[in-house]
């Protein structure tokens, strides 16, 4: 089951899109979702996943170059990252991850092999 379908973008849009258009923007968001959480993907994705994929393709068609701002006088472009490509916010990162059980802490080394998912507990003094 595909991540991202060419009629939800369609419906998100409100726009017309080329199937190449819709299938370029699928494969991107599957390619960077996965490369995010691996194999923990599931078939049908678990609850949170498809919001995350539908927003990340969307903004694919939307905003390819990732510009974050313009300004019109003096030609002023800057953008969202240095790189180039499809790239998850912060806050799509801890989604995904939080949807197929991954832990999602700040700073935290995930070393696990993929068939671990160990808990995570805060230690607090009593």
């Amino acid at each position: 089951m595909p991540l991202v379908t060419a009629d939800d973008l369609r419906t998100l849009l409100v726009r017309p899109l080329t199937d190449a258009q819709c299938t370029l923007a699928a494969t991107l968001t599957e390619d960077a979702i996965r490369g995010e959480v691996g194999d923990r993907l599931t078939d049908p994705p678990q609850p949170g996943v498809s919001s995350v994929a539908l927003a990340v393709a969307a903004r694919i068609l939307t905003n390819p170059a990732g510009v974050r701002s313009e300004q019109a006088g003096g030609m002023l472009v800057s953008y969202a990252d240095a790189q180039t490509g499809v790239i998850l916010s912060d806050d799509e990162r801890r989604r995904l991850r939080r949807a197929v059980g991954m832990a999602s802490g700040a700073g935290m080394l995930d070393i696990a092999p993929a068939n671990e998912c160990a808990s995570v507990s805060v230690w607090r003094p009593a």
